[in-house]
């Protein structure tokens, strides 16, 4: 079994820059930007010492409110070097959210960019901040957030009360090496240095506290599962702000000393292209990334062959989109991950000789110094290989906590330090896991306990369904019945009546959804994750109006 390894990920940053000083470590495929390691680790160091500049403690905390823009991976790794742990803010946070964030995180700074999509960032800090239009940059003095002192604004535009990034860049001249060495020495791998706000589907979010020994470890394990090596170049087309990003994607492909290529924001034929100009060999997405990049017309126009591993997560897998991924677009080596924020993120992992049956039917194994079982839920009781029940973990992967929040936290993780996921699944003898459902999205329809995912899985089979969501939703009769939310191949029509044809005599009729919807997409958090809630909260709507 693998060693743990003991270090900071500034420390591994160092490491890999003495073994590798020429390879490139960061390429922008879209722009001029490509950094070796020896380039990258001095760009970082000079972050640090901006971080340091602007006042920030080992152990203060900074927000980054960016999509993957190439400032990133800088202040990720330079936060590494000199201890002030990043916070994520979701790029879909509006001002209500992205107040409680900095409230709740007591973050002393936030870096951003001014304006995403047809939303204004900046003008959502200044409505939360009224303050910041007339102080000095880097004083501010915010009544509704006493904490925020420094607004950084990533922008080729001057706004008051900011730093631009390049003025936050200079300000490391006012550090020297040897304060900077001073801090990197003073840091241990058991600090917190990231805080990953949970999407918030219900309540709300909770900011999850990881460590370098967190996330440096899962970045090794996944990158031995997937053979990555330094001469691997990984697409990065999933968001940073989510660990997909900033632990499957850099840290990942950054553990072996080979390349990130990130993709700003998520365009299939962007992605494509960029796989094809910087010869990628290994490629992130999840399911709903990959079916786009497989339904373009043109997907046969890009040279693909250079492609050979990747990592495909965040929901299940059809098996005509994996095979599309492994024949079409040749990676033979992909692999699937499970696992959550609260688990850094990773705890089991499909390996690349795998067959694709595996690699369809589960979400693999655990990754080595990971414990994962099948418990009885509410209990860390081990059930018996075959039977349902919550998914477990235990070891390196466990968060340290949610930042403030104890009792979440005790609720999360028991007094045997089992993180208690929330999901449902069985094992098999080869302790290969499958995923049945969430405790939460399981419904019952008269006294009958149904999970979503089953039926899902069942109308996959159609031909004419391309992805198919199911929830329960209210019934006066059964007190729950089964909704699904289909979006059909393109050039595909077909009516409920065919859907429940296709069910009859081949699952249970309480299992056959009485509501069937056809609709173009569904409602997603920024990291691609589906918002069931959201469907059943317009099935709800739909049906008090017609009431």
């Amino acid at each position: 079994m693998a060693e743990l390894v003991y270090q900071t990920i500034g420390e591994l940053l160092d490491e890999k820059t003495a073994l590798l000083p020429q390879n490139e470590a960061l390429v922008y495929a879209d722009r001029d930007i490509r950094m070796t390691y020896a380039e990258f680790n001095d760009h970082a160091n000079g972050v640090a010492k901006a971080l340091m500049a602007i006042g920030l403690e080992k152990g203060d905390h900074f927000a980054v409110w960016t999509t993957n823009v190439p400032e990133w991976p800088g202040l990720q790794f330079g936060s590494g070097k000199m201890g002030a742990p990043l916070v994520t803010v979701n790029t879909n946070y509006r001002s209500q959210e992205l107040e409680y964030l900095l409230k709740q995180s007591d973050s002393r700074a936030i870096i951003l960019i001014d304006q995403y999509r047809d939303y204004s960032f900046i003008e959502t800090i200044y409505d939360i901040c009224p303050e910041l239009k007339t102080s000095e940059p880097g004083k501010l003095q915010s009544e509704s957030l006493p904490y925020l002192k420094t607004v950084v604004v990533i922008s080729d535009q001057s706004y008051p009360g900011t730093y631009s990034y390049d003025e936050f860049l200079a300000k490391a001249n006012e550090i020297t090496d040897e304060q900077l060495l001073e801090r990197k020495n003073s840091l241990s791998y058991e600090d917190v240095i990231n805080i990953q706000y949970t999407s918030g589907t219900t309540g709300f979010p909770k900011g999850v506290m990881l460590t370098h020994s967190n996330l440096i470890n899962n970045g090794i394990n996944i990158a031995e599962c997937m053979k990555l090596t330094h001469e691997d170049r990984l697409c990065i087309p999933v968001p940073f702000f989510h660990c997909f990003g900033c632990v499957i994607g850099t840290l990942a492909i950054t553990s072996v000393g080979g390349t990130m290529v990130p993709v700003q924001e998520f365009h299939p034929e962007i992605v494509l292209r960029t796989v094809e100009k910087e010869k990628c060999t290994a490629l992130h997405g999840v399911p709903t990334m990959f079916i786009s990049e497989l339904n373009l017309p043109n997907i046969h126009e890009f040279d693909l062959s250079s492609l050979r591993t990747g990592v495909m997560a965040g929901s299940n897998c059809p098996i005509e989109v994996m095979k599309g991924v492994i024949n079409v677009m040749g990676m033979e080596d992909v692999t699937i991950c499970y696992g959550q924020t609260e688990s850094s993120p990773v705890v089991t992992q499909t390996r690349i000789e795998d067959p694709i049956q595996l690699k369809v039917e589960t979400v693999g194994r655990a990754l080595p110094n990971v414990e994962v079982i099948i418990a009885k839920p509410g209990t860390n009781e081990e059930l018996p290989r075959g039977e349902q029940g919550e998914i477990c973990a235990r070891g390196y992967v466990v968060m340290k906590g949610y930042y403030q929040n104890p009792d979440a936290t005790h609720e999360a993780i028991d007094e045997d330090n089992w993180l208690h996921t929330g999901d449902l699944g069985t094992m098999d003898e080869n302790g290969y896991l499958r995923v049945t459902g969430r405790l939460k999205d399981m419904f019952i329809r008269g006294g009958e306990n149904v999970y979503p995912r089953e039926i899902e899985e069942f109308l996959y089979q159609h031909p004419k369904v391309l992805d198919v969501q199911v929830a329960g939703v209210p019934d006066e009769k059964y007190g729950e019945e089964a909704a699904a939310w289909i979006i059909l191949k393109d050039g595909q029509i077909a009516t409920e009546e065919e859907i429940r044809t296709f069910c009859d005599g081949k699952i249970s009729r309480h299992k056959i959804p009485r509501y069937i919807f056809f609709i173009d997409e569904y409602p997603m958090t920024a990291s691609g994750k589906i918002q069931k809630y959201k469907l059943r909260e317009q099935f709800n709507a739909l049906s008090q109006s017609i009431n």
